[in-house]
């Protein structure tokens, strides 16, 4: 397959959705109104709106490797607080999935380049958790970091001034932590949802 391909499938993509909805793409030029800002791994096989049955203009999206939340990521904090202060969100979703390569890297010790600073953060979260990777095989590790990966990147979002400020004006708005199954193709809700200041450590909180 090459860009011409790509070409010809965005043109009968195009028309498809016109020729079921004509208004369809004036009616998403107007505006963007999504419900839903979703945090999510780069990895072409997690496919978000798809993943959620969603259509454009229904999922806002920011993706990097292993779906991580990093204080200093400007990219993600712009993103965060478009998506919370202007577009007033009212879902954020933390999707990580099983067998990422990513925490599959933080699990190694091979040196890759630039990546590994960005995942050391997952060499730590492992470490903290050594206990619990005791007596699991090689992929049941990845999995089980994958899992605490998403729940760290939950707390990190909370832990940012953009929620915590939104929260503080009265703004509904909740942070999920989901996990996808490539080889079942379904979302799996690790129950670790936040939607309120009162549900984290005190550490992490600005004052009122």
């Amino acid at each position: 397959m090459d860009v011409e391909q790509l070409l010809a499938n965005n043109r009968y993509w195009a028309e498809s959705l016109r020729a079921r909805d004509p208004d369809f793409f004036a009616r998403l030029a107007r505006q963007q109104r999504p419900e839903f800002l979703w945090i999510g791994c780069s990895d072409s096989r997690v496919p978000a709106n798809e993943v959620v049955g969603l259509m454009p203009g229904e999922l806002f999206v920011h993706r990097n490797v292993a779906n991580m939340v990093v204080a200093t990521d400007m990219n993600f904090l712009s993103v965060l607080q478009y998506a919370v202060d202007v577009l007033q969100v009212r879902q954020v979703i933390v999707c990580g999935h099983y067998g990422c390569g990513g925490v599959r890297a933080a699990l190694g010790h091979e040196e890759l380049g630039l990546i590994d600073n960005w995942l050391r953060a997952l060499k730590a979260l492992y470490h903290q958790n050594l206990q619990r990777f005791e007596g699991l095989d090689a992929e049941q590790q990845v999995n089980l970091l994958c899992e605490l990966n998403v729940q760290r990147q939950v707390r990190n979002v909370c832990h940012t001034t953009i929620v915590q400020n939104a929260w503080r004006r009265g703004h509904r708005l909740a942070v999920h932590g989901w996990i996808y199954g490539l080889s079942d193709g379904l979302v799996k809700d690790l129950q670790v949802t936040v939607d309120d200041a009162a549900q984290l450590d005190a550490t992490f909180l600005y004052d009122q």
